[in-house]
C-alpha cells in the first residue's frame, strides 16, 4: 500500500504556497482532501492507496484570488499511477501562467 504527500511552491514569490486546497480522486471517488500548511506541504494526504491511476487536484484559482492575482489556470490536475511504491511525493511549482510538477522523493 502506498502513501502520498505533496508540496506546493509559489515560484513567482519564492515562497511556499500556504492554504492551497488539494484533493485526490480515484475514478469518480474523492479519496482525500486537505489544505497545504504554512510550509506549502501536506505531509500525508492519503495512505493505503491501491495500485491504479489517480488525479491530484490543486485549487490554484482560489489561491491566486486570495492574493488578488489573475491566473490562467484555475485548477491544476496531475494524473499519476500508483504501483508498488511505499511512498509517492508529488511537488507542484506554481505561477499564475505556468506550472511544473515531477515525481519527488
Amino acid at each position: 500500500m502506498t502513501s502520498l504527500s505533496t508540496h506546493v511552491l509559489d515560484a513567482v514569490r519564492g515562497v511556499p504556497a500556504a492554504e492551497v486546497g488539494v484533493w485526490l480522486t480515484h475514478g469518480d471517488r474523492r479519496v482525500a482532501e486537505a489544505l497545504t500548511d504554512a510550509d506549502g506541504r501536506i505531509k500525508e494526504l492519503a495512505a493505503g492507496l491501491n495500485p491504479g491511476d489517480y488525479l491530484l487536484h490543486f485549487d490554484t484559482g482560489a489561491y491566486f484570488a486570495a492574493q488578488g492575482v489573475e491566473t490562467f489556470y484555475p485548477q491544476v490536475v496531475v494524473t499519476f499511477t500508483v504501483g508498488e511504491q511505499s511512498h509517492l511525493h508529488v511537488p507542484l511549482l506554481l505561477s499564475p501562467f505556468a506550472y511544473s510538477t515531477y515525481r519527488g522523493s
